[in-house]
């Protein structure tokens, strides 16, 4: 039999990062949650915590901490018929769930604000490169994903949220600047451009989709999804942006398609564990209505 209270100690100091406000959480001090957490640790006859600041969790602890999150989702549904409120294990009902900047930007949080509003359960989001956020799912760190991996991934099911379309944008004055005889290949090869992070490479699939060039120009790594766009209003580069991100920019002619029309649709999809918990089956509802109202079809 686990020793859930143990694992709950595990949970909390992972979830807030020191022993200190793990204790706190569950309203304990730091020597009775270090003491359960040894304990366990000694039972198991193996480490669960790496101590630095922020703790994290070993493989162990984190296969733990998953195991946990499910049962107290499932003890979250039978709580009323049991006459309480909550599963009462000492700390929020939270579902983990891992997103890409983008969405998290522009359609998701329609979403969270739906779930939020219907449920007493708190989200822990992810930030992960939507080709990656399954990754997540398979390690067993969150329990659903927004992803762009359509490929199965055990113990979960999947659906296809919708497209998330991108536009290659620039300001007018970059584009006078970089292209005075208009956007062709080589100037766009050489172009100085945005790009999130390493794994990013919709620049690089745009420009050879619709130009068959390589770029080779200056790169600009901009993590965040509204500093891409304000710095490209700025005229530091070019870039793709969500267009339902940007399309007032358009509108007002701040910001100007390099070939207009000429989208990249990125097909999204929502992959949750196959647990019979309400609270994941209301959040993948209101995902997946999201998606029907935001996304492309």
């Amino acid at each position: 039999m686990l020793d859930y209270p143990s694992i709950t100690a595990v949970a909390a100091v992972i979830r807030e990062g020191t022993f200190e406000r793990g204790a706190a959480t569950l309203g304990i001090t730091p020597s009775a949650i270090s003491q359960r957490i040894r304990g366990l640790e000694e039972r198991l006859g193996a480490i669960l915590i790496v101590r630095g600041n922020p703790c994290e969790p070993t493989e162990l602890g984190r296969t733990l901490c998953a195991h946990l999150d499910r049962v107290r989702l499932l003890e979250h549904d039978i709580a009323p018929q049991l006459g309480r409120d909550g599963a009462n294990t000492g700390a929020p009902i939270t579902v983990r769930v891992a997103v890409n900047a983008d969405s998290l930007a522009t359609w998701f949080p329609a979403a969270v604000a739906a779930f939020a509003r219907q449920t007493g359960v708190t989200l822990d989001l992810t930030l992960e490169d939507e080709s990656r956020t399954a990754e997540k799912l398979r390690s067993g760190e969150v329990l659903a994903a927004v992803t762009a991996d359509a490929e199965p991934v055990q113990g979960c099911k999947t659906s296809t949220l919708g497209a998330f379309r991108y536009a290659a944008c620039a300001s007018q004055a970059f584009i006078d600047r970089h292209f005075p005889a208009g956007v062709d290949g080589p100037a766009l090869a050489t172009a100085p451009y945005l790009r999130f992070d390493r794994r990013d490479a919709l620049q690089h699939r745009w420009a050879k989709e619709v130009y068959g060039v390589e770029l080779i120009g200056p790169t600009h790594w901009i993590p965040s999804t509204h500093a891409f766009a304000d710095l490209t209003l700025q005229g530091v580069g070019w870039g793709l942006q969500p267009l339902s991100l940007v399309e007032r920019y358009l509108a007002e002619k701040r910001l100007v398609e390099l070939m207009p029309g000429r989208h990249m649709d990125v097909r999204l999809y929502w992959t949750v564990a196959r647990l019979h918990a309400a609270s994941l089956r209301r959040l993948s509802d209101e995902v997946r209505e999201a998606g029907r109202r935001l996304l492309a079809s």
